[in-house]
């Protein structure tokens, strides 16, 4: 099949690539002219595992096209994605402009029938408006198109494997055309029964803003239990393996750590409570978890200031990890950002280390930091260590070397990656989520 995707961002560049890799012929659209030459020159934009395997391959066998021209693409497929930003707008909503512009443009451009696919999260109502975006464009034949919403649910770092084997693929349309299209294109996905679930366009837009808000709940119901572990003296690691135990919960989203981020959980979070606020309904809820998350962001700043006693002027501090999760190279919304602005307020010196977030970071704090070359490099005198993204490389470390490079032998563990046994063992003071403080010695 004649695909396009519009937008070669994260959902964009994952789509087009699994898509081609299922032997569909692919054109991917971006106005970005030096990101189009470079993915045309075989070099891959972002961090996703296994993605630059399918990425060269499809490149190389012509099944993936790049180009800034969308009125090549909208010739060149029969559907249709728009994988565009839709950012936080000033009040909490989705910002629509660069769906509603590509929608514009597509609506002077069909001149025969087309499927129009949001892939990117976008509000309830919003493929009604793509549709009268289109409709108020279209030349004087008037050809007939449909407008589909297509859902995306991809975990950053194992996108691929989501969008090669999705648990389930959702697909909202009116029409009888569209369905058997869309049916066709996403086959060969769920052979292994998985389901393609159709249903009208609002209710799969609003099943992705449900679906990342109840994760995003999860998550921050999960903080505030630890913090109230630390308070009465529990392991909050003990208490999430019996809760995650009950089948009706399961294990998955009960790691505590130091807060959400990413592009999508705060973001949707925000969209979604701005449309119930719209809507005249409040969803106490999902309000009480951005302020948990809010909270839990600067977690270790509150543990930093107890243990300094607020006097941080001039201390060194070593930090693993930038990512908001593990094998990404995505920053935005990570809680790492908030806990710099905070340590840089406090002018302490910082010196940091991620395996695939660094360049992405220094755009945020421009000559302010330090950057490590390896694991061990930030730490050389530093006066404390935060581990604020769980990299398996992290996880298995000289902590006799650790010691010897720095000022103290202090850790705040924002992932828990280390069991207190072995930190005491060491000689650590270890300070992490919902479990008791190791004093070291």
């Amino acid at each position: 099949m004649k695909v396009a995707v519009i937008g070669t961002g994260y959902v964009g560049l994952v789509t087009g690539t699994c898509f081609s890799e299922m032997g569909n012929d692919v054109i991917c659209v971006d106005i970005n002219e030096e990101k189009v030459n470079s993915l045309l020159n075989g070099k891959i934009t972002i961090y996703e595992p296994d993605l630059d395997v399918l990425f060269e391959r499809n490149l190389k066998q012509g099944r993936l096209h790049f180009t800034t021209s969308l009125e090549e693409a909208v010739k060149h497929a029969q559907v249709l994605f728009l994988a565009l930003p839709t950012p936080e707008d000033e009040d909490g909503s989705a910002d629509l402009s660069y769906v509603l512009n590509a929608a514009a443009e597509i609506g002077k451009l069909i001149t025969d029938y087309k499927i129009i696919i949001d892939k990117s999260t976008v509000p309830v109502g919003t493929a009604e408006k793509v549709r009268a975006a289109i409709a108020a464009n279209l030349n004087n034949s008037k050809p007939e198109f449909d407008v589909v919403s297509n859902p995306e649910f991809l975990r950053e770092g194992i996108a691929v494997e989501d969008f090669m084997k999705p648990d389930r693929v959702v697909i909202g349309t009116s029409s009888d055309r569209a369905r058997k299209v869309m049916e066709e294109l996403y086959e060969p996905f769920v052979r292994q029964g998985n389901p393609i679930i159709f249903m009208d366009e609002r209710s799969a837009e609003m099943t992705k803003y449900v679906a990342n808000s109840y994760l995003a709940a999860r998550i921050s119901f999960m903080n505030d239990v630890a913090n109230l572990c630390e308070v009465l003296d529990c392991d909050v690691d003990l208490v999430r393996k019996g809760v995650g135990s009950d089948a009706r919960i399961g294990k998955r989203f009960l790691f505590p750590g130091i807060g959400y981020g990413g592009s999508c959980f705060p973001k949707d979070v925000k969209a979604l409570a701005k449309t119930s606020g719209d809507a005249g309904y409040e969803m106490r809820i999902l309000n009480s978890v951005m302020k948990v998350n809010e909270r839990q962001r600067l977690i270790l700043m509150e543990k930093l200031d107890r243990y300094f006693g607020k006097d941080l002027e001039g201390k060194k501090v070593a930090i693993w990890g930038i990512a908001f999760k593990p094998n990404t190279d995505d920053i935005r919304e990570a809680p790492a950002l908030y806990l710099i602005e905070e340590l840089l307020k406090r002018n302490c010196k910082i010196s940091v280390y991620d395996p695939e977030a660094l360049e992405n970071l220094k755009k945020y704090f421009p000559g302010q930091l330090e950057y490590g070359t390896d694991i061990y490099s930030p730490l050389k005198d530093a006066d404390a260590l935060l581990i604020l993204t769980e990299w398996s490389l992290f996880r298995s470390v000289d902590f006799e070397k650790i010691g010897s490079l720095m000022k103290s032998k202090v850790i705040f563990d924002g992932r828990n990656l280390y069991s207190r046994e072995k930190m005491m063992e060491e000689g650590f003071y270890y300070n992490s989520i919902g479990r008791k403080v190791v004093e070291g010695k």
